[in-house]
């Protein structure tokens, strides 16, 4: 979002003559342009602009010191009181008091001003076109990763190795409902219900005892609208009575390391969305048709199915049985595969899963020498508990995958093992450290001890990145969003203004700001909107993700994009007290006036 608004914020507002020739000749390349050219650029820019022409941004009461075409892009030059004024206190009774501008302009008047001439400053900002940046095959940092540094790649099989197509999703949904119809004998009415491929999002949380599937933020906070009992979404002031007059969740109650709490559960396994949806489901039809049941009950019942249909095995042989129909980009796996042993790299495996499902998925992508390519293979390693139990022991598998007697005192090239741990496998291997990368698409039972307890890298794979980005690059988010901080900006600012006509106006912002992160929301998902965030703050799953992740992606073959030297670089993630360029302080005027004069004298 700094890029975009670097990018219009030159285009549209400097003109020193220098300045406007530098952009005109970078314009044919600026699509190529990385984001580190582009801040250096602009740095040099916003300097050049400040010493050749030191004026006012008063017009909308925006930071002084910004260059303007000769003329204001905001047309207020009257406002120059207002522009003194605000370098008191946002809340000064001064500033609230006193007229909007030297022409005695109403309050009224004067805060549609400011709102029109944002709406127009934030459509110039963003030129048609602009919008299509983000490139889900890029990889995203959360910390410093250099390539170069890696010697050991692991791997997790499914969802990161093996990528599945939805219609594995709609199976589970189908042969769970199946057992709890047949098995635990739930009502027959529960089958005419079809699975949702769009209805749950990964990352959710359920309160078993209330049977509530919502959306958590980094700080407990429940999402309001997010919040759905069945199919049905809960209103807010149940929301509000159901915990105890807040959005609050207390730590207590939240998931814990693993995301299982005691009356709280985090979904983060993708394979988790059938579950989620089927629980919504029956949730749905005791409700609809008055029957009384204990959430509890139906929560374990319905986890009890889903793991049968893992546990007995049903799903790996649908995979077996039609591996075309359930494997996506098997070819793009070999190629990476390949690519990282051409260049020297070690490669390993550990995997939840059993050899004979992982033997055929892999000959299937990478062909029948794939065990070649790998220096360690290790089947139903049972994680998360193969990173922290030292007590079960490796046991070696054949060729056809029959259980070995032998100790196991050494970990051999081109062999199969089950079970073992981390601590053996430390010994036996002597990989370790920062020197090992390993990839896994669940944040608790892949990553998190790695990257905690034993300080290898960890890479996450999010396939949720490719739809995310993709609406993230539509011209009605990138809109959307934009004029939301700016509108918001214009709410913090204007508070001040507390007679009856301002406050009407207010409360009419405030409910604009309200649809408008609504739309945003819905944009991504109608029910639970983005994994990633909530109307503002990160989701949860977010600050996992940033937390046991140092690099994430959509999928593995997003290294096919980097060279092995390569080194991520995360961006800077601005503080609340630093003063960034957003959308919204350069809109609002939250830039304060002694920060860019201070730049103006830096030499």
């Amino acid at each position: 979002m700094l890029i975009r608004a670097v990018k219009g914020w030159i285009a549209t507002t400097c003109s020193s003559k220098g300045l406007k020739r530098l952009w005109c000749t970078a314009r044919p390349a600026r699509r190529e342009l990385s984001d580190s050219t582009m801040a250096s650029l602009f740095i040099k820019s916003l300097s050049a602009s400040l010493h050749w022409k030191a004026v006012k941004f008063s017009a909308a009461g925006l930071a002084p010191g910004f260059c303007t075409k000769g003329v204001d892009v905001l047309p207020f030059e009257s406002y120059e009181k207002r522009s003194r004024a605000s370098r008191h206190s946002p809340a000064d009774p001064i500033d609230a008091s006193r007229p909007s501008t030297a022409g005695k302009m109403e309050n009224k008047t004067y805060l549609w001003s400011r709102y029109n001439e944002m709406k127009k400053l934030v459509h110039e900002l963003i030129p048609p076109g602009i919008c299509n940046l983000l490139n889900p095959a890029n990889i995203y940092s959360n910390n410093e990763v250099n390539l170069g540094n890696i010697e050991i790649y692991g791997f997790d099989y499914d969802y990161t190795l093996a990528q599945y197509s939805n219609l594995l999703h709609t199976m589970i949904f189908n042969t769970a409902r199946e057992i709890l119809i047949d098995q635990y004998k739930y009502p027959e009415g529960i089958r005419k219900y079809e699975y949702q491929p769009n209805f749950a999002i990964r990352g959710l949380h359920y309160d078993v005892r209330k049977g509530f599937l919502m959306k958590i933020d980094a700080f407990h906070y429940v999402q309001l609208g997010t919040v759905y009992r069945g199919l049905s979404p809960v209103p807010d002031e149940e929301v509000f009575q159901m915990y105890d007059g807040t959005q609050h969740v207390p730590l207590h109650r939240m998931s814990d390391f693993y995301g299982k709490g005691p009356t709280m559960k985090q979904f983060m396994d993708i394979f988790s969305l059938p579950e989620m949806t089927l629980l919504s489901c029956v949730n749905d039809y005791f409700i609809n048709h008055g029957i009384e049941y204990d959430p509890v009950h139906l929560f374990r019942d319905v986890s009890d199915a889903v793991t049968s249909v893992h546990v007995k095995g049903m799903m790996y042989n649908w995979i077996e049985q039609d591996l075309e129909k359930y494997i996506l980009h098997g070819d793009e796996t070999y190629a990476v595969l390949n690519r990282l042993v051409n260049n020297g790299k070690k490669l390993f495996l550990i995997t939840n899963s059993p050899f004979s499902f992982v033997d055929k998925g892999m000959k299937h992508m990478v062909g029948k020498d794939w065990r070649d390519l790998f220096d360690l293979v290790i089947v139903q390693a049972d994680k998360p508990g193969f990173f922290t139990d030292k007590r079960k022991p490796f046991r070696r598998l054949d060729d056809a995958g029959v259980l070995q007697w032998d100790k196991i005192n050494r970990l051999e090239k081109g062999k199969m093992y089950k079970q073992g741990n981390l601590f053996d496998f430390l010994r036996l291997t002597g990989w370790g450290g920062s020197k090992v990368l390993y990839f896994g698409d669940h944040l608790y039972s892949d990553l998190a001890d790695l990257m905690l307890r034993h300080g290898w890298r960890t890479g996450a794979i999010v396939p949720e990145l490719d739809t995310e980005i993709s609406t993230i690059n539509t011209e009605q988010f990138t809109h959307g969003l934009t004029w939301l901080q700016v509108l918001t900006g214009l709410l913090e600012r204007l508070q001040v203004y507390q007679d009856a006509e301002s406050k009407q106006v207010l409360d009419e912002w405030i409910k604009e700001r309200q649809e408008l992160m609504s739309l945003t929301k819905n944009l991504f998902n109608p029910q639970f909107g983005s994994i990633f965030r909530t109307y503002h703050n990160p989701t949860y799953f977010s600050r996992r993700l940033c937390r046991f992740s140092d690099i994430y992606m959509s999928s593995i073959s997003c290294l096919l994009n980097y060279d092995t030297s390569y080194t991520f670089y995360p961006r800077r993630t601005p503080l609340q007290h630093e003063a960034p360029l957003w959308m919204d302080q350069l809109c609002t005027g939250c830039m304060k006036t002694p920060f860019l004069e201070e730049m103006v004298h830096m030499r």
